[in-house]
């Protein structure tokens, strides 16, 4: 298995279900759910960062490798784990795909899946100091220019609404089973001071997630629109494909988003996991990792992407 930053920590319970024979999907599943368990990490379900509004909007996708199948929800409020809804998405709602705001969340409901508080004090105080000035700079500092755009759009839009009361990225998961098959899981709050209803590409299946048996599976965290636009989670398994490995390949397809115009631009990371088991990584940012774990392994361990 493979994941993201931060994703390290759902591993362990996703590799004890490989060891057991369970699917890849179980796996990226079990993985996931830890992840948006996490309080500590304001990306992704509990805790992660509000919308404009103050108000938590989750995405997230799953992809079954040996069909092609795929469950996704986006803009889900009230509920913590939405990468349970979007398996449920995949197997109980075949004739659909892809489920958003208050649909998903009726159809949660339908099929038992729980409710839960989303909005932390934690996340609400980052929330705010955020669109502080020395927050704008912090996060300019690390993500580059297209921050402080974002930022200061964010502040004309509240300035002209009434400002909620006091109450960023996406964890990806692949793994590859004892069957050989492949399934790729994301998860995400979206991008803090989002526009309500804003959609990630962690929800769109070929933007943020894909995954295929016959070649692997790809998934993005960053500047979602990016990813969007250039179908970037598909573009890495094309260029897999045509025969790079697994970081060239997340590095070709990265740098068909490098020539978009984007004022709001920061950075775009992939994964990619062969149905031999090789993996790897690219980001546009320097010193971005991913962590690895194998049913042969006690823990995790960290690995470069590549730098484009």
């Amino acid at each position: 298995m493979i994941a993201s930053e931060r994703g390290e920590v759902g591993l362990a319970a996703g590799v004890d279900l490989l060891r057991a024979g369970a699917s890849a999907l179980d796996a990226v599943e079990a993985a996931i759910r830890v992840v948006e368990s996490d309080e500590d990490n304001h990306t992704v379900g509990v805790g992660g960062l509000p919308n404009l509004l103050g108000e938590v909007e989750l995405d997230a996708s799953i992809m079954d490798g040996a069909t092609r199948r795929a469950g996704a929800v986006a803009a889900v409020a009230g509920f913590p784990h939405p990468i349970s809804i979007a398996r449920a998405v995949l197997e109980r709602l075949p004739q659909h795909l892809l489920l958003v705001g208050a649909g998903a969340e009726r159809f949660a409901d339908e099929v038992g899946i729980e409710r839960g508080p989303t909005l932390t004090d934690e996340a609400q105080r980052r929330w705010r100091d955020g669109l502080s000035a020395a927050g704008i700079e912090a996060a300019v500092a690390r993500f580059g220019s297209g921050e402080r755009a974002y930022r200061e759009q964010v502040l004309e839009r509240l300035a002209s609404m009434p400002v909620p009361e006091p109450p960023w990225d996406t964890v990806d998961v692949l793994a590859l089973d004892a069957r050989g098959n492949l399934a790729s899981g994301v998860s995400t709050s979206g991008y803090p001071w989002k526009y309500p209803g804003r959609i990630s590409d962690s929800a769109i299946i070929g933007a943020g997630n894909y995954c295929d048996n016959a070649v692997g599976g790809a998934a993005c965290t960053g500047r979602g629109e990016l990813a969007i636009r250039g179908a970037t989670a598909r573009a890495v398994l094309y260029a897999l494909a045509a025969g790079g490995d697994p970081a060239k390949a997340c590095a070709e397809a990265l740098a068909q988003t490098q020539d978009l115009p984007d004022e709001f631009r920061s950075p775009l990371l992939t994964l990619c996991l062969t149905p031999d088991g090789r993996h790897g990584g690219a980001s546009t940012m320097p010193g971005a990792t991913y962590s690895v774990m194998t049913t042969e392994d006690a823990t995790f361990r960290i690995e470069g992407r590549r730098q484009v």
